[in-house]
């Protein structure tokens, strides 16, 4: 348990850096939006990006719930 704290504090105080990564296309693409189309592609994106996560979320959930009973 004491890992999976270990763990969880790294990734949480290198979420900041990991999110502030783009890719170079994006960076160019935004490079010539206004303020609005910009809010837009961010939306969409963080869209897309949610079922994937979710279902990792979920696969994790249902991996530390079966190994708790074990």
């Amino acid at each position: 348990m004491k890992k999976f704290g270990l763990l969880s504090v790294f990734v949480i105080l290198n979420v900041a850096r990991a999110m502030a990564q783009g890719c170079s296309v994006c960076s160019k693409a935004v490079a010539g939006m206004d303020s609005k189309s910009v809010e837009g592609l961010n939306t969409g994106i963080i869209y897309l990006a949610f079922l994937p996560l979710g279902f990792i979320f979920f696969l994790f959930y249902m991996w530390r719930r079966q190994y708790k009973k074990a």
